[in-house]
């Protein structure tokens, strides 16, 4: 019997069960979306699949592999609509149609507006039943920056931040390691491992010399394979970074964008193993929109930003920020340690930034709230 929004009860569970499938690509599949499939006949699940890796195949093809001939008048389950075109690999609309699909019920459909609906539409005309919607919300969910990129031409930001309980984030000199405890920065390392760029600013490079790299194994992230390194980006206005800095020496591409053109410094930074290129200058720094507009065009879905105050302010401000992930430790810092964003001076309540809770959970003894800017 159909629920109100036209699906099934087993409708609904075998999505859920494609959507975890999905989740198996979570660290692995940049810079296509994470996507799962199960196909189910008469009662039983005959095939499921996901996609891992780019290039490797799509999860529908690697469902009817596992279902064989039991494909045949089977109805698949995709949290993605089947693409139409030769991309990596061959079409998968192609290939369920080929294996005598009957029906496919698709989550959402192809937030790319070049390919969007056409592997809906040769389904159905090749005779197959289409449903789509199913968990659409879920199915968005699971690739924020795929849809991010497809539909706005840019990455998902996702803003780190970790706090005491009156809201600093350094002592007064600076001091910052270690605000959280271990459970909390091993959380960290997984939504580095799950992001195709993290990014900082050159005040933090100086500062801190970060690494921003992944540092989990690839069985602590539940993958076969290398564990991918995420681009690693720096907004340094000026060109001040130095060639020994750490994450130079790491495994993994680092990316410095900079307003000002110096041979000398830029030599020595391309010698060292980064690669350097302009953006347009704006007040206090960079041009926010173009440097998102660049990683964009490099494919980069999701970025996670890991800076101080000041960029963490810019980028609010702006409007920039898609998701806020706040770690508040159970300490209290006091008046004089430095403070979590400095964003503009705001001088009428109508002009705060506002939030909704997304999520909030304990990782061990620390906080992890999840905020969206209300309206994004």
């Amino acid at each position: 019997m159909s629920g109100p929004d036209g699906f099934t009860a087993r409708d609904h569970a075998l999505m859920a069960r494609a959507l975890r499938l999905a989740r198996r690509g979570l660290y692995t599949t940049h810079p296509n979306p994470r996507v799962g499939c199960v196909l189910a006949h008469g009662g039983s699940v005959v095939g499921e699949g996901f996609h891992a890796r780019a290039g490797g195949p799509h999860a529908e093809v690697v469902a009817l592999r596992a279902a064989g001939g039991r494909a045949r008048g089977a109805t698949a389950y995709v949290t993605l609509e089947p693409c139409a075109h030769h991309g990596r690999t061959p079409p998968c609309a192609e290939a369920l149609i080929a294996a005598g699909v009957a029906r496919v019920v698709a989550a959402m459909q192809d937030p790319n507006p070049q390919v969007a609906g056409r592997g809906l539409a040769r389904l159905r005309e090749a005779g197959v039943a289409v449903a789509v919607g199913l968990l659409a919300r879920e199915a968005e969910a699971l690739n924020p920056g795929f849809v991010s990129r497809m539909r706005r031409g840019r990455p998902w930001v996702r803003l780190k931040s970790a706090v005491s309980l009156d809201g600093r984030t350094a002592m007064a000199s600076g001091e910052s390691q270690w605000i959280t405890d271990a459970p909390a920065r091993r959380d960290v390392q997984r939504q580095r491992a799950r992001v195709d760029a993290i990014l900082t600013g050159i005040g933090t490079v100086l500062a801190d010399d970060p690494s921003l790299n992944v540092r989990l194994a690839a069985a602590e992230l539940g993958i076969e394979g290398p564990v991918r390194q995420p681009l690693r980006v720096v907004l340094d206005p000026s060109l001040e970074s130095p060639p020994g800095m750490r994450m130079l020496g790491l495994s993994g591409r680092t990316l410095i964008l900079t307003a000002r053109d110096h041979p000398p410094r830029r030599a020595a930074l391309e010698a060292a193993g980064a690669e350097v290129r302009r953006v347009p200058a704006a007040a206090g720094g960079l041009e926010l929109g173009a440097v998102l507009d660049l990683l964009a065009r490099r494919e980069v879905n999701e970025v996670l930003v890991e800076a101080g105050a000041t960029l963490a302010g810019a980028l609010l401000a702006g409007g920039w920020v898609d998701e806020w992930v706040v770690y508040m430790a159970p300490h209290v810092m006091g008046h004089a340690a430095r403070g979590l964003a400095v964003v503009p001076e705001l001088e009428r309540m109508a002009q705060r930034i506002p939030m909704r809770l997304e999520s909030l959970r304990q990782v061990g003894r620390d906080l992890r709230f999840v905020w969206i800017p209300e309206g994004g």
